[in-house]
C-alpha cells in the first residue's frame, strides 16, 4: 500500500508580543474588592485605637486630596474606581512606623509614621505609594492568585497582623491578637507586594506626588529614613519595612529620579513650624507613657528653647503633654509661649490657637475655648472643636448645627461630624434629628445593624410623640422612614455575612 503523501503544515505566523501591565487581568471585580474592604474597615472603625483627631486628620487630608486629584489627572485613577472605591485614609494610634493599603480604596496611617516624617512631602511620598497600590489593583491581583475562599481568610489574617503590631494592649487583647496573628505570620508572604509591584508603586507614586505639587526630594529623604530604619528592624518596630522591603535596586532607581533635576542637586526640605507642631502632636497622641510626657513638658519649660520651627515643635509637645498629664497651669503657660512664638504666620498661629482652645476645654472652661474658635471656619478641625465647645457651653447649638448639617450633606460618610451634630441637636432639644444623626454616624462607619436600631428608635419616638398629642417634623419623620427601609436591607445582608 502506497504511503499517503504528507501535507506540508502551514507555519504559524509570529504574533505580536503584548506585555501585560501589572493591573491587567485582575479577576476580582471592583465591587467585590470594595465589599471586602468595607468589611475590614468596619473592624478597624471599632478598634479603640482608631483616631479621628481634628488636627491630624486635617493635615493628612490636606496632603491626600491633592494626591487624589493628581491621580485623576494622570489617568491612574479611572472613573470606575473613583466612583466605586471609598478613598478613605484612616489614622491609627500606634507608635510603630507603618502605613498600609486595604482593598476597596482604604488606606491606613499610624501616628508613628506621622511623627517620623520631616515634611509634608515625605508623608506625601508614602501616601502616593500606597495610593498607587490601590489604583493599579495590586491588592486584587494578590487575592486573585489565591483560591476563591482565600480573600476572606487573608482579610482576617490582615486584621490579625495589624493587631499584632499594636502597642500598649492588655494581656488578654494581645493574646487574642497573637492567636489570630499566628496564622497571619504564616501567610505573610501572600500579603506582601511583589518586587514588580513595589517598583511600579515607586514609579507611579513619584509621578503622582510630583504632579500634586509636592517636592520630589521628599521621596528621596523618605527612602533615606527607611533605609536607615531597615538596619534597626530587628524589634518589629517598622512593619512598613516588612511589607515593603527595600532593595538596593529600588533605592538606586528612586535616587536616580530625584537626585539631579535640571542639572542641579536637590535641596533639602526645611522643617516648617506647621509640620513640627503636627509631628509633635502625633508623638504625644501615640501614648508614649508618663515619663516621656514629663520629659517633653520639662524640655519646653527650659529657657533655651530654640526659635523657629524646632522650638515650635518643642513648645507644642510640651503644652500638649502637660494637658495629658492634667497639669493645666503648665499647659496654659506653654501654649501662651507657643502663640507668642507663632506670631502672625497663619497656619502656625491657627494650630497654636486650636491647642489653646483644647487646653481650655480640658480645664473645664469651654466658654474661653468657644471664644477662640469659629464654627464657620474653613477647616473641618476647627468646625468640630467649635461644635464641641458649643455643646459644653450649651449655647449657640442652634447656630452651630446648620454648619455641620451643610458639611454632612457634602460628606455623608463623616461619622465624627454626624455624632457631633447629634450632640448639638440634643442640646437644642431636637430629639428626632439627634437620633437620626446618631444612626447616620453608624451608617458612615458601616455598622448597619446599629444604624437600624437607631432608626427604629427614631420611628418609635415619632409614634410615641404623636400618640401623646405632641408635634413632630413630618418631613424629618418621612426621611427617617425612607432611611430605615434602606438600612434594614443593608443590616439584613450584614447579619448574613460569614464571620471573618
Amino acid at each position: 500500500m502506497a504511503a499517503l503523501p504528507v501535507r506540508a503544515q502551514p507555519q504559524p505566523q509570529p504574533q505580536p508580543q503584548v506585555l501585560p501591565g501589572l493591573s491587567d487581568g485582575a479577576e476580582m471585580t471592583a465591587g467585590a474588592e470594595r465589599e471586602l474592604g468595607d468589611r475590614i474597615a468596619r473592624e478597624l472603625y471599632r478598634d479603640p485605637d482608631y483616631v479621628d483627631d481634628p488636627v491630624l486628620t486635617d493635615y493628612v487630608q490636606g496632603i491626600w486630596r491633592p494626591l487624589l486629584a493628581a491621580a485623576r489627572q494622570r489617568g491612574e485613577l479611572t472613573p470606575e474606581l473613583d466612583e466605586r472605591f471609598a478613598w478613605v485614609v484612616m489614622i491609627g494610634r500606634d507608635r510603630t512606623i507603618n502605613a498600609f493599603a486595604l482593598p476597596g480604596g482604604y488606606l491606613g496611617v499610624h501616628t508613628g509614621l506621622i511623627a517620623l516624617v520631616g515634611s509634608r512631602d515625605e508623608l506625601a511620598s508614602v501616601l502616593a505609594h500606597e495610593l498607587t497600590h490601590v489604583t493599579q489593583r495590586h491588592i486584587s491581583r494578590i487575592f486573585t492568585q489565591q483560591s476563591r475562599q482565600m480573600p476572606l481568610m487573608l482579610a482576617a489574617m490582615l486584621l490579625g497582623g495589624l493587631a499584632m503590631s499594636k502597642s500598649g494592649r492588655s494581656g488578654g487583647d494581645l493574646g487574642s491578637a497573637m492567636m489570630v496573628g499566628g496564622q497571619a505570620m504564616a501567610m505573610q508572604k501572600q500579603l506582601d507586594f511583589s518586587r514588580d509591584m513595589e517598583r511600579e508603586a515607586d514609579r507611579i507614586g513619584f509621578g503622582v506626588m510630583s504632579q500634586a505639587g509636592f517636592a520630589p526630594q521628599g521621596a528621596a529623604s523618605m527612602f533615606e529614613k527607611l533605609q536607615y530604619a531597615s538596619r534597626l528592624n530587628d524589634n518589629g518596630s517598622y512593619p512598613y519595612l516588612r511589607s515593603h522591603p527595600l532593595t538596593s535596586e529600588r533605592i538606586t532607581e528612586m535616587q536616580a529620579r530625584f537626585q539631579f533635576r535640571d542639572g542641579a542637586p536637590a535641596q533639602a526640605i526645611p522643617l516648617t513650624p506647621e509640620h513640627a507642631m503636627v509631628t509633635a502632636r502625633a508623638r504625644v497622641l501615640g501614648r508614649p507613657g508618663v515619663d516621656l510626657l514629663r520629659q517633653w513638658m520639662q524640655a519646653a519649660q527650659r529657657n533655651d528653647v530654640p526659635a523657629g520651627a524646632a522650638g515650635a515643635g518643642v513648645l507644642y509637645a510640651g503644652a500638649l503633654a502637660a494637658k495629658e498629664l492634667r497639669d493645666l497651669p503648665a499647659a496654659r503657660s506653654l501654649v501662651q509661649k507657643l502663640r507668642a512664638q507663632a506670631g502672625t504666620a497663619p497656619e502656625p498661629a491657627r494650630l497654636a490657637r486650636l491647642l489653646a482652645a483644647e487646653i481650655e476645654m480640658a480645664g473645664g472652661n469651654p466658654a474661653a475655648a468657644a471664644a477662640l474658635l469659629d464654627v464657620r471656619a474653613k477647616t473641618r478641625g476647627e468646625m468640630l472643636m467649635a461644635a464641641q465647645a458649643a455643646v459644653l457651653v450649651r449655647t449657640n447649638a442652634a447656630g452651630a448645627a446648620p454648619v455641620l448639617r451643610d458639611w454632612v450633606a457634602v460628606h455623608p460618610r463623616d461619622a465624627t461630624v454626624w455624632r457631633e451634630l447629634a450632640s448639638l441637636y440634643e442640646v437644642d432639644g431636637d430629639t428626632l434629628r439627634a437620633i437620626r444623626a446618631e444612626a447616620e454616624g453608624h451608617v458612615a462607619q458601616l455598622d448597619y445593624v446599629a444604624a437600624r436600631d437607631r432608626f427604629r428608635a427614631a420611628q418609635d419616638f415619632v409614634r410615641d410623640t404623636t400618640a401623646r398629642g405632641g408635634r413632630v417634623d413630618h418631613i424629618e419623620a418621612s426621611i427617617v422612614d425612607v432611611r430605615a427601609r434602606e438600612v434594614e436591607r443593608l443590616a439584613r445582608a450584614q447579619m448574613e455575612e460569614k464571620p471573618m
